[in-house]
């Protein structure tokens, strides 16, 4: 069996699908993997690491795609219609594809997928259960742009964020507020104590108040009885109603006039980023502060973030960047190569040394996007919640 690792196409992409302990894996169950020439540079990932750990360097897409079985990417396919090489087309019909592939917001490519006759697996659609927290893409991912967020927050800012006693007098803490407390949320709290921040964090779900304080934060929270129903059953928070937003909009407000740096990171599966701060809150914000939009992907959190770039807006500066974890490309590459040799080692048979996949078992049912033929996922099929 060929596994394929191609280059990323994709603007800004920095990440590879591979690292030399994934490839050191793949080879173990007695895989041939096939690296495209160049594809772990932006993340510092050298051909000669990936080929001592057992890969063959193929020098170009076209060629990688015409021998893999199995093709292993980060992003989804790039397209002609989006100025560059249509790579669905470079695969064979009896391709195997597995990657971040989108498909809440792609669902048109979905379809292409089907009558390529590609089976493909969108690895952010694995069930967010015990067995599969290894092969949580989402959460690996997510994790190291909690952290980064805060650090672009804190060379942004124009002070210091720790309480510091000098003989010319004391600077207070700065003040930090983290809206969303799941995985980025979470590693951005614990972030944002570990530089010295005085650390506050609101939530739609009641359920993380006990993970907020225990890192040292304050929780804050709207007091409703819609609350008992605000997370799904995948761990996502629902949409509230306009009663909620109201009074959630309220208390964002007037925690926003108090604090230093809003770090935001809400997110509703296959629908735009909620708005949690509008343009009239970013004008009562102090001069100086800093908003870091990790929802910029989807439209941003923010009203006045611009997806893609850093503005100045009354006074606070909003960073926007999109694909955050691009921004620490080597270690999400070492993470998400690890979430993809966790999901794709089961489907290995160690005795044929080909793949023999199970699709009656619950992560492959979960992940499983398009196969013969036809898109197969509940979650595209009949909007089923995450």
């Amino acid at each position: 069996m060929k596994i394929g690792i191609p280059k990323e196409l994709r603007a800004g992409e920095t990440r590879v699908a591979a690292s030399p302990d994934s490839v050191k894996r793949f080879v173990a169950l007695g895989a041939e993997v096939l690296i495209e020439a160049g594809a772990g540079g932006p993340a510092f990932i050298t051909d000669g690491a990936l080929q001592a750990a057992g890969a063959r360097i193929v020098p170009g897409t076209a060629a990688l795609y015409d021998e893999a079985d199995l093709v292993l990417k980060v992003q989804r396919p790039m397209t002609e219609a989006e100025g560059g090489p249509d790579e669905l087309g470079l695969m064979r019909k009896s391709t195997i594809l597995v990657g971040l592939l989108q498909p809440l917001y792609q669902r048109a490519q979905a379809e292409d997928y089907a009558k390529r006759g590609v089976t493909t697996f969108a690895m952010e659609l694995v069930p967010r259960i015990s067995r599969a927290q290894s092969m949580d893409v989402l959460s690996s991912q997510s994790n190291v742009a909690g952290y980064k967020a805060v650090v672009d927050a804190a060379a942004s800012f124009g002070r210091m964020l720790p309480m510091m006693m000098t003989a010319a007098g004391t600077i207070p803490a700065a003040r930090v507020v983290v809206f969303g407390a799941g995985v980025a949320g979470l590693q951005a709290i614990a972030t944002a104590r570990r530089l010295g921040a005085l650390v506050s964090a609101f939530d739609v779900r009641p359920a993380v108040k006990e993970q907020v304080e225990s890192l040292g934060a304050t929780f804050i929270e709207v007091k409703s009885e819609e609350t008992a129903s605000a997370e799904t059953k995948g761990g996502y928070a629902r949409e509230m109603s306009a009663d909620y937003q109201r009074r959630q909009r309220e208390l964002i407000h007037d925690t926003l006039k108090k604090q230093d740096i809003a770090i935001t990171t809400a997110l509703i599966p296959g629908k735009p980023a909620p708005r949690l701060i509008g343009a009239e809150m970013v004008r009562d914000m102090r001069p100086g502060s800093v908003i870091v939009d990790l929802a910029a992907d989807a439209g941003g959190n923010c009203e006045l973030t611009e997806p893609g770039r850093v503005v100045v807006k009354h006074g606070v500066t909003i960073i926007g960047h999109t694909n955050y974890a691009a921004r620490v490309p080597t270690d999400c590459s070492i993470l998400y190569a690890r979430n993809l040799y966790n999901f794709v080692a089961p489907m290995i048979d160690k005795a044929s040394r080909s793949l023999k996949i199970d699709f009656s078992d619950e992560v492959i049912k979960g992940a499983l996007l398009t196969r013969d033929g036809q898109v197969v996922n509940p979650a595209l099929l009949q909007g089923k919640e995450l």
